[in-house]
């Protein structure tokens, strides 16, 4: 399976990163999904996610199953 190509416009990175190079970005995918990417490599790969699968783990960081200590 080959990773369709993603447009370098739309990336967005969370405003809790302030100037840190350790992030990921975001950006809406068609068909109504979700691409993940390196923030300090943004010419590299992205993970792309189905629409779905996305709101599972937004859900999941809400309600704290992802827990960062």
């Amino acid at each position: 399976m080959t990773v369709p190509e993603i447009a370098a416009r739309g990336w967005y990175k969370s405003s809790y990163s302030a100037q840190a190079n350790e992030c990921v970005e975001t950006r809406r995918a068609v068909p109504a999904g979700m691409a993940v990417r390196d923030s300090k490599d943004p010419d590299g790969p992205a993970l792309l996610f189905a629409g779905e699968a996305w709101a599972s783990f937004i859900a999941g960081v809400k309600v704290g199953d992802f827990p960062t200590d």
